[in-house]
């Protein structure tokens, strides 16, 4: 991860076309619109095949690596694995990408499963189009072909366990494009695999969630080294946690609500933290 690390920092201070900056701003506006209308009824979807079966289907693709570093994780009960992990690389960018699945449980699990097939495939083809498009618009701005080949941009899809027991685990899944902020994203799972069930807020926090969150929040930003950096609750900033707000569990168990950039502060903060305790 430390060339993609290193890609991400190069590309960032590259010049992008203003036709392209428009495209990504344009994004950034309409995902604040849809993750305000995002639920985890929607995120799901309907299940396409069987866990077996996608199993079968990644095992025969030649670009995939069944990876053997199985994470002993929920008491042997389950697992989460990489089930496929592999980069692609040609003149125009590099393309890395690691998939989780749950391996154990029932329909949940492999709705679960499925729903990330879908957003892995997913986030990997936007990453890809957005370089073209960037070659393209990149070419039609004046860059020659030969300056283009000297770039190689990259699209990563990954992701991180937040935290697990022998019932509960928490993870992100994480795609990002290296020369634009604008296409880093994150999906927060908590799942209880023996209930069988997506963990709330107020699952965790009880029903007073709402209340607690914001104090908890409002606490945080006030006793921030500079408070101004946040956006007023009348320029679009922090007003209140509600169904679509992203969080994790730590390794404490307690929920880190998680706010995606430019919509409590500025984009040059990235994600922003605010753990609640219990």
């Amino acid at each position: 991860m430390n060339e993609f690390k290193r890609a991400k920092e190069e590309y960032e201070s590259t010049p992008i076309p203003a036709e392209l900056e428009d495209r990504v701003r344009a994004g950034i506006r309409q995902g604040k619109a849809n993750r305000a209308r995002r639920g985890w009824g929607r995120r799901l979807g309907t299940v396409a095949a069987c866990f077996v079966v996608m199993f079968g289907v990644l095992n025969l693709s030649p670009t995939v690596a069944a990876a053997a570093a199985d994470f002993p994780v929920l008491g042997g009960l389950f697992q989460v694995l990489t089930v496929r992990s592999f980069t692609d690389e040609n003149g125009d960018r590099t393309v890395e990408v690691e998939q989780p699945a749950i391996q154990g449980g029932g329909a949940f699990a492999q709705q679960v499963n499925e729903e990330i097939r879908k957003r892995v495939d997913t986030k990997t083809a936007e990453g890809e189009q957005l370089v073209a498009e960037y070659k393209e618009a990149f070419l039609a701005t004046g860059g020659t072909q030969e300056e283009w080949e000297q770039h190689n941009l990259a699209v990563s899809v990954t992701y991180d366990i937040k935290s697990q027991t022998e019932t509960v685990v928490s993870f992100l899944v994480e795609s990002d494009v290296s020369f634009t902020g604008a296409n880093w994203e994150r999906t927060y799972y908590n799942l209880d695999l023996a209930a069988e069930k997506e963990l709330t807020l107020a699952d965790v926090l009880g029903k007073d969630w709402v209340t607690v969150c914001n104090d908890a929040i409002r606490e945080q930003m006030a006793a921030a080294e500079d408070p101004a950096v946040y956006f007023a609750a009348d320029q679009g900033g922090f007003t209140t946690v509600d169904e679509t707000t992203q969080f994790y569990l730590n390794e404490a168990g307690d929920p880190v609500v998680v706010f995606p950039p430019y919509t409590v502060a500025p984009g040059a903060m990235g994600y922003v933290e605010f753990p609640i305790g219990q």
